[in-house]
């Protein structure tokens, strides 16, 4: 990434912006949900302390092509964070996409709104063409974000999935010119 940019996407009734120290609070809370535990137990804050240790490192990574780079997504009409798009790296140069909804915010189209207007974005900070999408397979509600976001399936079956062999599905997304 040459030149820092602050992240802000606007959707119709998202935004997609920065993490500040004061949010570790609302982290936590949005980290505290049955499927975040079951899908992504890796991102479960148990304390605001925990959380504010987190946010501290992700905070320093804007401004860098390492990643993790994440990003709250905010309710426009309510100023309710209620969760993060990020894109993480992952094997050889490749990127990978994640998102979680609160719990009483899903069911609302919010994931795909958000995925959908951060991923060119994303990409053409990182100058990228290709961003995967690696979800278990059981998590129907994060595979159909995939599918309305344009990812196209590449494997579906027993791979490595936070750490484990699992059954997952992987997808792909391709920047159009």
């Amino acid at each position: 990434m040459s030149g820092y940019e602050e992240m802000l996407i606007e959707t119709e009734r998202l935004i997609i912006t920065e993490l500040t120290p004061d949010m570790a609070q609302v982290v936590r809370e949005n980290s505290m949900d049955d499927d975040n535990r079951r899908f992504v137990p890796d991102e479960v804050w148990e304390t605001a302390e925990e959380a504010e240790g987190t946010l501290k490192f992700l905070i320093s990574r804007y401004g860098s092509s390492d990643g993790p780079l994440v990003y709250p997504i905010i309710v426009k009409e309510t100023k309710n964070n209620i969760g993060y798009v990020q894109l993480c790296p992952i094997d050889n140069g490749s990127w990978e996409i994640g998102y979680h909804i609160a719990k009483k915010y899903t069911g609302n189209g919010y994931a795909a709104e958000a995925v959908k207007a951060f991923l060119p974005v994303i990409a053409g900070r990182l100058n990228i063409r290709e961003i995967y999408g690696i979800s278990l397979a059981e998590n129907k509600a994060s595979l159909a974000v995939m599918r309305k976001c344009g990812f196209e399936n590449l494997f579906t079956g027993i791979g490595l999935y936070q750490g484990t062999e699992r059954e997952i599905e992987k997808n792909i997304w391709r920047k159009m010119e």
